[in-house]
């Protein structure tokens, strides 16, 4: 049974829609952690909902590289990053080894926009994560750690818990975890879906981050992206979790 556990939702300011879910999971105890989506249309409703007590020092950033359109101009230029109508539409592969320098500049310019916009509205991040896992991508994982050890927040590893993770996949992750512990020094242990979790696949010890993407079942119940419809991501952390503190990021850059 891991020590602590932070139940993180991604996504905060994709929609009005999904903004709602997740505060109401932070009202009914679910999720300890969520992360913020800078260039997406609800995200200064989220925002404003980010200063509600429940919420308040537990909202990072959800970095974007694969939806939308971008906060900074450079990357536009880029044909591995953005379409000829200047939105994101990566190119990249998760076995992408090489960037351009102008590609590394972009990518920079663009995560430091999307931070700042955060900071402008009010919310500091207290740590960084990716949309649809682009910091997976090896070079692209080297900026956003380094970034991340510069602001003083953690990161989110690659999921490490699972069992569809094939023996070359696996050394990748662990080689690619290496290295972004290496570069931004403060992550939990484990990375698992709430499906892996169901699986019976909880680690043994550690910090446990549990990617989640809730919705609405009922009064203060909640399913998940992950799992079928219907299943209550609620009763499956009781069952598979009992007992195990939740926390936000910002108490495990404190630890």
């Amino acid at each position: 049974m891991p020590s602590m556990v932070i139940v993180n939702a991604d996504d905060f300011g994709l929609d009005h829609k999904v903004n709602a879910v997740i505060v109401q999971a932070f009202h009914a105890g679910l999720i300890s952690s969520a992360t913020l989506m800078a260039n997406m249309p609800a995200f200064e409703a989220a925002c404003a909902l980010a200063h509600q007590a429940s919420l308040a020092g537990r909202i990072g950033l959800h970095f974007n590289l694969t939806y939308g359109r971008p906060l900074s101009q450079a990357i536009a230029a880029q044909a591995r990053l953005c379409n000829a109508q200047g939105e994101f539409d990566l190119g990249l592969r998760q076995r992408t080894l090489r960037l351009s320098t102008a590609e590394r500049q972009a990518i920079t310019e663009e995560l430091e926009a999307q931070w700042a916009r955060c900071v402008d509205h009010g919310v500091q991040p207290s740590h960084l994560d990716s949309h649809q896992h682009v910091h997976n991508i090896w070079p692209v994982g080297a900026i956003v750690a380094g970034f991340a050890r510069r602001q003083g927040v953690p990161i989110r590893l690659a999921r490490n818990v699972g069992a569809n993770i094939g023996p070359l996949k696996r050394v990748f992750k662990t080689l690619l975890n290496q290295h972004l512990k290496r570069l931004c020094g403060t992550c939990v242990d484990h990375v698992c879906t709430p499906l892996d979790l169901q699986h019976g696949l909880a680690p043994a010890d550690g910090v446990l981050e549990l990617v989640a993407h809730p919705s609405a079942l009922g009064h203060d119940d909640f399913g998940d992206a992950y799992l079928a419809p219907g299943v209550s991501l609620r009763q499956l952390l009781d069952e598979r979790l009992c007992g195990v503190p939740r926390i936000g990021y910002g108490a495990l850059a404190e630890r």
